[in-house]
């Protein structure tokens, strides 16, 4: 039986868009899974939605995941 993540359009276009960019910018860090591109991209909106509110460490997180997820 296989499961398959549910994710909504929007996100599931950003992740195509993350893979597509591995391809050009870092082909030699393994690519994420669907699952684990989800869940750093939900923290990633969450952080994002904080705006100004966000702490140092928060921000350092921010930039963290962008660099990940090739979105810097």
């Amino acid at each position: 039986m296989t499961h398959r993540l549910l994710v909504d359009p929007q996100t599931h276009k950003r992740f195509l868009d993350y893979r597509e960019r591995h391809q050009y910018f870092a082909r030699q860090r393994p690519i994420l899974t669907a699952a684990e591109f989800t869940l750093l991209d939900g923290e990633l909106r969450a952080l994002v939605a904080k705006g100004a509110a966000r702490d140092d460490e928060e921000e350092a997180r921010l930039a963290e995941l962008r660099a990940i997820l090739l979105m810097d």
